[in-house]
């Protein structure tokens, strides 16, 4: 009897493959990002918390508590391993320093709440931003909430000096500080630069829809922003904040820097020439930078003075400092007679007081004063292995044609600002949380993996 064949079923068509679709970035996903947001816009509320043992406890460090907080319980829900080693290593290395300096001084008590402050804006607050950032879009949101603080800020500074209602300046109440007040005069000028050298890297390096769209818009963001920075008088930041474009201009190719350069040159001889904005005290400020050694004012005279006291404090306590915090305990005993007992501030709604100086107004003097050649190598490694990696991922993206060459620019060149103003200025206000904000986007692109660096969301 034959077999009877039985033909093989046909084989099922295949249906159209789905097409994966594109995470649309939206705030579902983005949520862990608005305590950083709070962190960023915070700081210009023109009032604070006061928190135990006398130190300003602001609106903008609760945020970045919970920010901290959050990060900790993603963590602890995803279960994933938080750092790599290289990460953990070199954002963790300034709390050696900080420990080590906190347990050596003659009151550990008193030094605590140094040793929580150091650790809130060097360590945690970078950590947790690295920790929640997931893309370059997240980055650039970030990123953008600085924007946005500085035009707030900066819009706020011009009224001051067109209206008379800003900080007291060469007898006149013009000077531009935003809603910090004169007694952080540094704060508006600190968060129009951050602004500025953001807007300016958008500007430089977007690429991809979403992102290239915004480039005009960021590039007149960051011709403004200059008159309120002019307007602040702040030769420091003025120093850090030409230091820092130079260094993003450079890295963004010699098209770019030549254009953006005349677009520079141009919008100064009309804002300043042309509407004579400022001109002539913004010409009087800016000479007064190269005779600081031959003719110092009072307020440089007093920093010379402070800077003498820190090295002295470091010359006695070489290997650890005089403890977190010791500085001010210590500063009459190291410092010249010539150091005044403060500084006069007035206007912007405040009526005249004195203000005490207890820093040194040199974060590297100040660390290496408190903390000695421990701390201060720990932090310095740490921020010069952050610089280096930050300019090495940008060279390789630009390299490679990456989508996030302005993420690169953006946290190359506010690294570079914060090192540079670090010559001028410590820690201090309520911007000083900013300082871990800015850390760690410059940690995120220097340290995190490419393929996160260099993701770019591009609905």
């Amino acid at each position: 009897m034959a077999a009877t064949l039985t033909p093989p079923a046909p084989a099922p068509v295949a249906g159209p493959r789905p097409v994966p679709r594109r995470s649309t970035g939206g705030w579902r996903s983005r949520w862990p990002l608005l305590p950083l947001i709070a962190t960023v816009l915070l700081p210009a509320l023109p009032h604070s918390l006061t928190g135990g043992g006398g130190a300003a406890v602001g609106p903008a460090d609760v945020a970045s508590g919970i920010a901290v907080l959050v990060c900790v319980a993603r963590l602890l829900y995803l279960r994933r391993q938080p750092l790599s080693a290289t990460a953990a290593l070199v954002l963790g290395l300034p709390a050696v320093g900080f420990a080590v300096a906190a347990v050596t001084a003659a009151d550990p008590a008193a030094a605590l709440p140094g040793l929580v402050r150091y650790l809130q804006v060097f360590v945690l607050v970078p950590v947790a931003v690295f920790l929640l950032l997931r893309d370059a879009a997240g980055f650039r949101i970030v990123a953008g909430s600085l924007v946005v603080l500085a035009v707030i800020q900066g819009v706020t500074g011009v009224h001051q000096y067109v209206t008379g209602t800003g900080a007291s300046y060469m007898g006149e109440e013009i000077r531009a500080v935003g809603t910090f007040g004169p007694s952080d005069i540094m704060g508006m000028a600190t968060v129009v630069a951050y602004g500025l050298l953001v807007a300016a890297a958008c500007a430089l390096g977007a690429r991809g829809r979403t992102p290239a769209r915004l480039r005009p818009v960021a590039a007149v963001l960051a011709v403004a922003l200059i008159v309120p920075l002019a307007l602040s008088f702040s030769r420091g930041v003025w120093i850090a904040t030409a230091v820092a474009g130079l260094v993003a201009l450079a890295l963004a190719g010699r098209r770019q820097a030549l254009t953006s350069l005349a677009v520079l040159g141009a919008a100064a001889v009309v804002l300043v020439g042309g509407f004579g904005v400022g001109s002539q005290m913004i010409a009087d400020r800016a000479a007064s930078v190269t005779q600081v050694t031959r003719a110092p004012d009072q307020s440089v005279s007093d920093r010379y003075a402070m800077w003498s006291a820190a090295g002295s404090m470091w010359r006695e306590h070489p290997a650890t400092g005089v403890g977190l915090k010791g500085f001010p305990a210590h500063r009459d005993a190291h410092a010249s007679i010539g150091l005044s007992s403060g500084s006069d501030t007035a206007g912007a709604g405040q009526a005249f007081r004195r203000q005490a100086l207890l820093s040194p107004h040199n974060m590297y003097l100040l660390v290496l004063g408190e903390q000695g050649l421990i701390g201060l190598t720990a932090i310095l490694g740490s921020w010069a292995a952050i610089l280096a990696g930050a300019v090495r991922r940008l060279v390789s993206a630009r390299s490679r044609g990456g989508a996030a060459v302005d993420c690169g620019l953006a946290a190359v060149a506010l690294m570079t600002w914060s090192c540079v103003n670090f010559l001028y200025a410590d820690i201090g206000g309520p911007t000083t949380v900013l300082s871990g904000v800015v850390l760690g986007l410059a940690a995120w692109w220097a340290l995190s993996e490419p393929d996160r660096a260099e993701r770019a969301v591009t609905a």
